[in-house]
């Protein structure tokens, strides 16, 4: 059984619930769908946990009625939220969370914790929980009204409500970009059995780098989502040749990183954004980030960058071949579009802790 998402997200509205503050998850995809396609309730991306939870507390303490939705391991980076905000000024209101499960060599390894100790967290936080209902929409909808009124997260388990496609003016085309797989490719040929350490974000980008980069000296970050480029900082101030291959979603998600390395002018560290406008690993859901200039924040932060978005091969070949040969902190954005979905990186080649 799995509850009926338009009929859930209609129950919802008819709630009073007003808004979904959302860092995307696959487990709720199909609800982010279709509030993105309900024109009755408004969805807020956001760049990160912490962002989203403090956005509701301000909706709420404002007289609406937001959700928030997150996965397991974002819950993570609610603690704080939680603990000096929500609990001592007494402010409820519904926190989803997905329970992802675990099974080696078939899951992320940022599961693997919160696979089994998600309820002992959520105590933790002062909470109680409640597992979502997946054959009774009227039994759902209490459970999502306790959360409203008290301290009570509550858990979505996989395959917990029906599909739902995004309507086609939601939907992103990127067909006229070249996929993020020919860039990738050319950094292999380029740094192929060199010293140079490759770090891939979280989701997509790591998977493809597994498959299109075999002849690099990766490090593929299955979670830490916005930790790359202060992951690659700490490896280049320890003398090594970074690069870091990130996204767009996780690029907003903690800036700080950026402002951080900007201090430190002459390190051997470039960051490659690669912007596909979307969550592609949880539903391809729109980042909603057209506002943002990716380049003159990295330049604000007093980085060293590339003028112009990068959309051709050849022109990536040209700075690369720059890179090869000078050590700066350096900032690059590359506009691709989408590869097919590849595999996840075998257990062995993701739980290193040696760059």
């Amino acid at each position: 059984m799995a509850l009926d998402t338009v009929d859930f997200v209609n129950r919802l509205i008819s709630n009073g619930y007003s808004h979904l503050c959302v860092v995307p998850c696959s487990f709720a995809k199909n609800v982010i769908n279709e509030v993105i396609n309900n024109p009755n309730i408004e969805y807020i991306p956001s760049a990160s946990e912490a962002i989203g939870i403090s956005i509701a507390a301000g909706l709420k303490m404002s007289g609406k009625k937001p959700i928030v939705i997150v996965q397991s391991s974002g819950l993570t980076n609610m603690g704080s939220n939680i603990t000096s905000l929500l609990k001592p000024y007494g402010i409820t209101f519904p926190i989803l969370t997905s329970w992802r499960t675990y099974k080696d060599g078939d899951s992320e390894i940022q599961h693997e914790h919160l696979a089994t100790q998600l309820p002992e967290l959520i105590k933790a936080y002062g909470y109680e929980y409640s597992v979502l209902s997946k054959d009774s929409l009227e039994r759902s909808i209490q459970e999502i009204n306790r959360c409203d009124s008290s301290f009570t997260i509550g858990i979505i388990k996989k395959d917990t409500f029906t599909k739902v496609e995004l309507n086609n003016e939601h939907k992103i085309d990127l067909s006229s970009y070249i996929p993020r797989s020919k860039f990738l490719i050319n950094l292999n040929e380029n740094f192929k059995d060199t010293d140079t350490l490759f770090i891939g974000t979280t989701g997509n980008t790591a998977r493809e780098i597994y498959s299109f980069m075999p002849n690099t000296n990766n490090f593929y970050m299955a979670g830490n989502m916005g930790g790359a480029l202060s992951l690659g900082l700490g490896a280049s101030m320890a003398g090594k040749k970074v690069i870091v291959c990130g996204g767009d979603a996780e690029f907003v998600m903690h800036m700080g990183g950026l402002t951080t390395a900007g201090r430190y002018e002459n390190l051997d560290l470039t960051y490659i954004l690669f912007d596909n406008e979307q969550n592609k690993s949880t539903g391809g859901q729109n980042t909603y980030q057209s506002h943002v200039d990716y380049i003159a924040i990295a330049k604000a932060s007093n980085i060293k960058v590339e003028e112009k978005v990068i959309t051709s091969l050849d022109k990536f070949s040209e700075i690369i071949n720059d890179i090869k040969k000078t050590s700066q902190v350096k900032f690059i954005c590359v506009k691709c579009g989408l590869d097919d979905e590849t595999p996840r990186p075998p257990l062995d080649v993701v739980k290193v802790n040696k760059l």
